[in-house]
């Protein structure tokens, strides 16, 4: 049995989870979302716990296991308190703004970065230097500071670029001056 998927799911205050036929959908204070679920794999609900099973015992199913069950529980977790990701800006002259709902960032090339977010990711830039992404999809809130970390990934000789909060860069030493010898 998946440790991971025997365990059950509390469903918080104003969260309501429906199964209909193979799709879930999780509905909460901060949206609405939705899961299609394989045939091989079961979800019930019981007053304010819910619990996945599977029908058979194969390799294909033994794996979704546990992965549709960690999916409904970000689900759940995402509708009532949300996802929200972190990046810092690290270098002399890197900036963000919001412009509208588009990031302006200036990261060190002849011409500002401009990303336009998709509908239901919220970005916040509290400070020149931090942007915070925020929304109720784990995977989608992911993607999205992926990309944009993507415009300039941190370069391990200055530490330059755009970082996860609590990334570690591993620095590597630059060029030493050989003495001659002779």
């Amino acid at each position: 049995m998946s440790r991971i998927g025997k365990n059950p799911i509390a469903l918080p205050a104003g969260v309501t989870l429906a199964v209909d036929g193979s799709t879930v959908k999780v509905k909460g204070p901060k949206g609405e979302l939705a899961l299609d679920v394989p045939e091989t794999i079961s979800v019930s609900q019981e007053d304010s716990t819910v619990t996945v099973g599977r029908a058979d015992e194969t390799k294909a199913t033994r794996s979704l296991h546990g992965t549709i069950r960690a999916r409904i529980a970000n689900m759940v977790t995402g509708v009532s308190t949300g996802f929200e990701r972190n990046l810092d800006i690290i270098g002399v002259g890197y900036s963000a703004e919001l412009s509208g709902k588009k990031l302006v960032m200036k990261l060190g090339f002849s011409h500002p970065c401009e990303f336009m977010p998709p509908a239901g990711i919220e970005i916040e830039v509290p400070a020149p230097t931090r942007i915070v992404i925020k929304g109720i999809d784990k995977q989608q809130v992911g993607q999205i500071a992926a990309d944009v970390r993507a415009h300039r990934p941190p370069e391990p000789y200055k530490g330059k670029g755009i970082r996860y909060h609590d990334e570690y860069v591993r620095r590597k030493a630059g060029k030493l001056a050989v003495s001659s010898g002779g």
